[in-house]
């Protein structure tokens, strides 16, 4: 087991390999659209790669939210498989969000064996989400 300061200097070394590997920059949090955002995500058990809708107003983060879902068969038959759609996830911090997501399981940031899955796994399903979104930001922006 890794103290903190471990753990955080591991986990810094794992973004700058990341980076290193991949070196290109991602749509992340520039989609155009309010609290509506791309993420990575690592931790010992598992790597994902998420798209958060964060709106406040819950009307509108539903609405984001079903968009993507009338979009679903078109994700998932052209860009990406395996991803779990959960329009009301609660976060940690008790704060009701959407989510989109697809994981891998068994990998973790502290093992350096594990890094290079990750980093593909990353880049296939990040690179997948983003040309999806490019394609279709028009239509999932249009709610009003």
């Amino acid at each position: 087991m890794y103290s903190k300061e471990e753990s955080q200097k591991i986990k810094r070394e794992f973004w700058v390999n990341f980076a290193e590997k991949y070196p290109r920059k991602w749509v992340l949090y520039d989609t155009k659209i309010k609290d509506f955002s791309f993420k990575f995500f690592v931790d010992n058990k598992k790597a994902q790669v998420l798209i958060d809708i964060e709106h406040r107003n819950a009307e509108k983060r539903i609405a984001y939210f079903e968009k993507l879902e009338a979009l679903k068969n078109i994700l998932e038959d052209e860009y990406i498989k395996d991803l779990v759609f959960e329009k009301e996830y609660v976060l940690e911090n008790g704060k009701t969000i959407s989510r989109i997501w697809v994981e891998k399981l068994g990998v973790g940031f502290s093992n350096r064996n594990h890094w290079d899955i990750i980093f593909d796994f990353f880049f296939d399903k990040m690179n997948a989400l983003e040309l999806f979104y490019l394609e279709y930001d028009e239509f999932i922006k249009a709610i009003e």
